[in-house]
Order: structure tokens, then C-alpha cells, then sequence
């Protein structure tokens, strides 16, 4: 008796310093998404007025941000920010593309192009160096995204691909993960998935910080990016 009491006590204490320490690190990682995002957004000002001037002296006078839904924590809808590597009007542009069944089929497969028309001269620049994820420090601002994390994804891409929305939803998405760090565009659709469920399932500061270090390799070697 005493022992399935002792058991029972311990089992209890063990539950509750995990809850504790889960709650150290969400509430750790959110001070220092905070801290972080500001600190981008500042540079954010200056980055933004190079590209807009070179955007105007291509000819283009349109926004050189971008806006598009996705699927944040527990299946919520939020708009991403990202500067603006397409034509200005690229969904009405993909569309077109789509009619031709190659880029039918690859879109279907990866939910990207390879050898996308529609980006632009800059945008190749700014994508190759991944700038044009900068205004993404304005979603960890407000909570739609973390630094570290999944890859939000287009609302019905993770049902297209058969994917666990138990998994995938359960955290903020992030700016960068480990799939990010691990091969990006290089890896097939499959292999992505498994490695964003491998960072939700073992999320921690050792990851990310491995994270944090691998991105810094990943954006100087420009690994997987297109």
C-alpha cells in the first residue's frame, strides 16, 4: 500500500515539475520572440526603403510588401507579411501558369514552382538571401508566429498532403525551423512534414538554439534556397 501510494506521489510530482518547466519554456521563448521582433522591425525600416527604391527604378511602383492567409496555432487564420519577390499580381498570374499541366503537377506535389515566372529580378535577390522574410517580425510581434517553429502553411495544404493537424497545429508556427534548417526547398514534401514533427515533439531550448545557429549557416551558405 505504501508503495502504491509512494508511486502514485511521485507520478503526481513528476506531472507537475513538467507542467512547470513546459510553462518556463513557452513563457521564456514569447519574451524572447518579443525582444527579437523588435529589434528586426527596426531594422526592417531600413532594408524596406532600399528595396522600394530599387523596385522603383525597375519600374515597379506597387507595394513591395505581400500579404497572404495561413494557418497559425490551433488552426487560426492569420495574414503573413513578407516583402514582395513576385509580380504584383501573382495569384491572378499563377492561375494562368497552373492551365499547363507541369506547373499543374509540380504545384500539386510541392505547393511551389521551381523555376517560378513570376518572381522577379530583386525578388530572386531577396528570396536567395531570405530578406524577404523580414516582415515576419511584425507576426512574432503579434503572436501569429514564433522565431522558431513549423512553417505556417496555405489553409488546406496540410490536408492535400495528408498531414496531422494534431501535430502541426499544436504550436506557433515559426520564421524558421528545423525543417528550414534542413534541407528547405531541397527536400520532398514527405521528408518536410517528418521534420516538422520532430521539432514539435522535441521542442526545447537545446533545439532551438541548434536552430538559431543552423539558420545563421543555412541564410550565409544560401542552402536551400530558391
Amino acid at each position: 500500500m505504501n508503495n502504491d501510494v509512494s508511486l502514485s506521489d511521485t507520478m503526481v510530482i513528476s506531472n507537475i515539475l513538467s507542467k512547470i518547466r513546459k510553462f518556463f519554456y513557452f513563457f521564456t521563448k514569447r519574451v524572447f520572440d518579443i525582444i527579437l521582433s523588435i529589434i528586426g522591425i527596426v531594422f526592417l525600416i531600413p532594408v524596406s526603403t532600399i528595396i522600394k527604391l530599387f523596385y522603383i527604378f525597375s519600374g515597379d511602383f506597387h507595394s513591395i510588401f505581400y500579404s497572404h492567409k495561413r494557418i497559425g496555432k490551433n488552426g487560426k487564420i492569420f495574414k503573413i507579411y513578407k516583402f514582395r519577390s513576385m509580380c504584383w499580381n501573382a495569384d491572378e498570374e499563377l492561375k494562368k501558369i497552373l492551365k499547363q499541366k507541369k506547373y499543374r503537377d509540380e504545384w500539386k506535389k510541392f505547393q511551389k514552382l521551381d523555376d517560378d515566372p513570376r518572381i522577379t529580378k530583386i525578388g530572386k535577390i531577396i528570396r536567395k538571401c531570405s530578406i524577404d522574410e523580414m516582415p515576419q517580425f511584425i507576426n512574432v510581434l503579434l503572436g501569429d508566429l514564433s522565431l522558431i517553429g513549423p512553417r505556417p502553411l496555405v489553409p488546406g495544404e496540410l490536408a492535400e498532403h495528408k498531414g496531422n493537424h494534431k501535430i502541426y497545429e499544436s504550436v506557433r508556427p515559426g520564421i524558421t525551423g528545423w525543417w528550414a534548417v534542413n534541407g528547405r526547398s531541397a527536400t520532398t514534401y514527405k521528408k518536410r512534414l517528418e521534420l516538422e514533427y520532430y521539432y514539435v515533439k522535441n521542442m526545447g531550448f537545446k533545439l532551438d538554439l541548434l536552430c538559431i545557429f543552423r539558420t545563421i549557416k543555412v541564410v550565409f551558405n544560401r542552402t536551400g534556397a530558391k
